[in-house]
């Protein structure tokens, strides 16, 4: 391996990135995180969280090089309710003020062409736990400043008491259904 070449990897890997893949830091205004729970048993009332934030390294050749590293701001949340908001980040929920982010870092990818499964770490509430979801690439386009876009989609499932999310078991659901949309800009 040429001199220039090892300094890069080592460069770029103390930075957590791949020297080879493509690494893509997420739109926050193009991405998603939408979830829903089951209030009362009757129905699923759904929020959002309106920030997301994180870095993409992707590379087709070699997925064991791909990685995943996103951090969610609590106080973005969105039910569509100011009452709701404010409780679902009080020490009742989310606690919002000890814990500010949700974050997830991957540990390890598998997959092709454009289904993917990530195993990685995700803390929510100050508990961390290991998950796999299936992620499916979605394509790559140009931006209106002629920037490489690329991204896709997750959909799982969580359980709010792993978390030590426990208040109003019952009457709010414990399954959450989480989708995640991502679309990143290339970076040079």
């Amino acid at each position: 391996m040429k001199l220039s070449r090892l300094i890069l990897a080592v460069v770029f890997s103390s930075l957590g990135l791949t020297a080879y893949g493509d690494t893509f830091k997420v739109d926050p205004v193009h991405s998603s995180l939408i979830f829903s729970a089951k209030h009362f048993g009757v129905t699923d009332f759904y929020g959002q969280f309106k920030e997301i934030n994180g870095i993409v390294t992707f590379d087709a050749a070699n997925p064991s090089k791909n990685s995943v590293e996103l951090s969610v701001p609590v106080e973005s949340i969105d039910t569509h309710n100011d009452k709701r908001d404010q409780h679902l980040k009080s020490p009742d929920f989310f606690n919002a003020q000890q814990f500010p982010m949700l974050t997830f870092k991957s540990t390890k990818i598998e997959g092709s062409g454009d289904n993917y499964k990530v195993t990685g770490d995700l803390t929510i509430h100050g508990v961390t736990k290991p998950i796999t979801i299936d992620f499916k690439k979605g394509g790559e386009g140009k931006g209106g400043k002629g920037e490489v876009r690329g991204g896709g989609e997750a959909r799982f499932a969580i359980k709010r008491s792993d978390y030590d999310m426990k208040f109003m078991a019952g009457p709010v659901g414990d399954d959450v259904s989480i989708i995640v949309g991502l679309e990143g800009v290339k970076q040079p």
